[in-house]
């Protein structure tokens, strides 16, 4: 592809601009991007086709069977010598384990076994040795890392089992909206103990079904060492995390989502990898930069991880293959990828408001992090038309989420993640009673509007011990004495009448899909603390209470079931048909804030203590009819309103159009929904 000239107009450039004139002034800078680009495609696919095979690393590197029977890979440009050790030869180095410098492919090591050298199940590893040292490695490539549960090491493991894994789903169609569950394999489960993947298929599934959700967003499955990373301190790339099973059952999760009609995408971690030396990828070879930028750059100051230099080929060949290997090895529907923000900048994001359109451009910005991730987008789409991409990134790059062609880096959503930060905030700093409706319709609507974003109330972050989920904000030492349905509490009511209304306001606000973590959406009452020293390594805190909302006399299920009918009316009524929800009306000082969406009428009574009486709403004249109240009894509430109410407008003189009024009752602390029937 041909590089364009700085002073030719293009289209890309000429669409984005349309959407967005603000960038104007930074035309060349934008230019200067995509031949940065086109060079790096290029660069990548200068000895194959396409970039699909540039992205075929995992292909040749790493141990793979052959007809006449093993071969193995690596790439580690700066060692003097690489033996292979493991079961099957003591763990010693010897001659017949030696790998040998491949002729004219700089850097590559190779070694060929007959077929009964080695065996599935076999542990190994790599023994290197360079000029002024050595050590053990795990291979980069590895697909299958397991840890010693007495010696708590690390180890690859061949695995060859006698058959594949034979799938029986075909992936569902892509919804509209996506309604994302956000899901930790490990801690899904309520015994106190590390989940499975098949627990998982057999037991979360369902629920997951039950609940609404079309898409379940899975945490941690590259393998990581530290448990309590959540599986954002990845080590081995191309291995999914033994912790819960092997690859067959990691296979039977997928195929069975697939099967309830449920995509499935993972978190992708290309931001960072661990500093950890034998087990993960820093000083492979003996040198910090062979994946990594040498020096301070290399570390992260706040993650103490290592940072990948996108600038070179062969890391560009490593992550790319990674989107590859997960797309065709799992059949997985795409991929969210973390960290983006960290990856978009020099300094990282730390600390900064991004409060003009210049920091997203010059010298802070790390260009050849902005052409990968424009190329990962462009592999994973070309492999998959039908996966998605979604972009965790709290700048807000404009671009991020158009595709190439309308100038944009090609993600296919972007986290609206403005939102939980305005939540936390509200509810951590500000008596609800000041809170300013007007405020809240900017932060929740506040987007850009020609890229298409996930909007969410709280994710995992707010459910890590250390920070705090909104339920418990909102209730705090309240729940551990008055969740029973039959204990009135005014803690309590507040905080489940909140609770309701940020879910349904947030999910009615959102410009393209919706996120919840899981059991969050029942308020599950304990935060998150994997198993360390400081709480003798306990499991408590490391599971989900499922029963919590099982229970018939316990006030969670009454959550639950909120949660449950604000989604089926969002897809009875396709409210995602529209992408923008339109301001009907606000009163600061009753709290009072209403929009409609699609056709419904969407009525939010925030004041604390003030119910309000024929409050008048100016709208389309017609019939109109209750359809959702949060202060139902089945959602935990009060039943002020009567079910099923109708009400007809009034006729009125508006000078802005509208010739009908609302006469509504208000309770505090409410939300009610109401669709036009005539």
């Amino acid at each position: 592809m041909a590089s364009e000239q700085p002073t030719k107009a293009t289209p890309w450039l000429d669409k984005l601009l349309d959407l967005d004139p603000w960038l104007g002034p930074f035309r060349d800078a934008l230019r200067n991007r995509r031949q940065r680009v086109d060079a790096t495609r290029r660069r990548l696919i200068e000895t194959v086709a396409s970039l699909t095979d540039a992205a075929g690393n995992h292909t040749d590197l790493g141990l793979h069977r052959v007809p006449d029977g093993w071969v193995f890979r690596e790439w580690a440009p700066n060692a003097r010598s690489i033996h292979l050790v493991g079961t099957f030869n003591a763990w010693e180095e010897t001659p017949h384990h030696a790998l040998q410098p491949v002729a004219g492919r700089d850097g590559v090591w190779e070694i060929r076994l007959p077929a009964d050298r080695l065996r599935h199940g076999d542990l190994y590893r790599l023994r290197l040795h360079w000029s002024d040292g050595g050590g053990d490695r795990l291979p980069a490539y590895a697909r299958r890392v397991v840890q010693d549960p007495h010696t708590q090491i690390f180890n690859a493991q061949v695995w060859d089992p006698p058959s594949a894994y034979r799938w029986t789903h075909a992936a569902p169609r892509p919804p509209h909206p996506i309604l994302i569950y956000e899901t930790h394999v490990g801690m899904a489960q309520e015994k106190e103990g590390v989940g499975t993947y098949r627990e998982f298929a057999d037991q979360l599934l369902p629920r997951i079904q039950r609940a609404g959700y079309n898409t379940i967003q899975l945490m941690a499955i590259q393998e990581h060492p530290y448990y309590g990373s959540f599986g954002y301190q990845v080590s081995n790339f191309f291995a999914a995390s033994s912790r819960f099973g092997t690859p067959e059952d990691l296979k039977y999760l997928v195929d069975t989502a697939h099967g309830a009609g449920l995509r499935v995408v993972m978190d992708l971690v290309h931001s960072h990898g661990v500093s950890n030396e034998v087990e993960g990828l820093s000083r492979f070879d003996g040198t910090l930069y062979q994946y990594f930028h040498d020096g301070p750059r290399g570390t992260h100051p706040a993650w103490d991880s290592r940072c990948f230099d996108y600038a070179k080929t062969e890391v560009l060949r490593f992550l790319l293959s990674n989107c590859r290997f997960w797309l065709e090895e799992y059949h997985l529907d795409g991929f969210r990828f973390d960290g983006i923000t960290s990856m978009l900048y020099l300094d990282h994001g730390l600390g900064k408001a991004f409060t003009s359109y210049e920091d997203y451009f010059g010298a802070n910005v790390d260009e050849d992090a902005v052409a990968y991730l424009t190329l990962a987008n462009e592999l994973i789409h070309t492999l998959n038309p039908r996966a998605v991409t979604i972009a965790e990134d709290i700048s807000g790059l404009p671009g991020l989420a158009l595709p190439q062609a309308q100038g944009g880096v090609g993600f296919d959503y972007r986290f609206a993640m403005g939102i939980p930060d305005n939540w936390i905030r509200l509810t951590k700093d500000v008596p609800d009673e000041n809170w300013h409706v007007g405020g809240l319709w900017h932060e929740l609507t506040n987007r850009r509007p020609h890229e298409k974003s996930i909007s969410y109330a709280e994710c995992h972050d707010q459910a890590l011990v250390g920070d705090k989920t909104i339920i418990f904000r909102l209730a705090d030492a309240a729940m551990y004495h008055h969740m029973h349905r039959d204990d009135p509490d005014m803690t309590m009511d507040r905080a489940m009448a909140l609770h309701k209304m940020i879910r349904l306001i947030t999910l009615a606000t959102a410009g393209d899909g919706y996120l919840t973590f899981m059991g969050n959406e029942f308020g599950h009452p304990e935060w998150i603390d994997f198993p360390r020293e400081g709480n003798n390594w306990s499991y408590q805190y490391a599971r989900r209470q499922w029963h919590l909302a099982d229970h018939p006399d316990l006030k969670y299920g009454q959550l639950a079931a909120f949660d449950r009918a604000m989604l089926a009316l969002s897809e009875q009524h396709g409210i995602f048909k529209t992408r923008d929800a339109h301001w009907i009306h606000e009163h600061i000082e009753d709290q009072v804030l209403v929009f409609k969406r699609r056709d419904l009428t969407l009525v939010f009574g925030f004041h604390p203590n003030r119910s309000l009486q024929d409050y008048g709403v100016r709208t389309e004249p017609g019939k109109y009819q209750l359809v959702l109240d949060s202060d139902e009894i089945r959602f935990g509430g009060h039943n002020r309103l009567h079910p099923r109410q109708i009400h007809f407008t009034a006729p009125v003189d508006d000078s802005e159009g509208a010739t009908g009024l609302l006469r509504l009752y208000i309770p505090s602390r409410t939300a009610q929904v109401l669709v036009r029937v005539d």
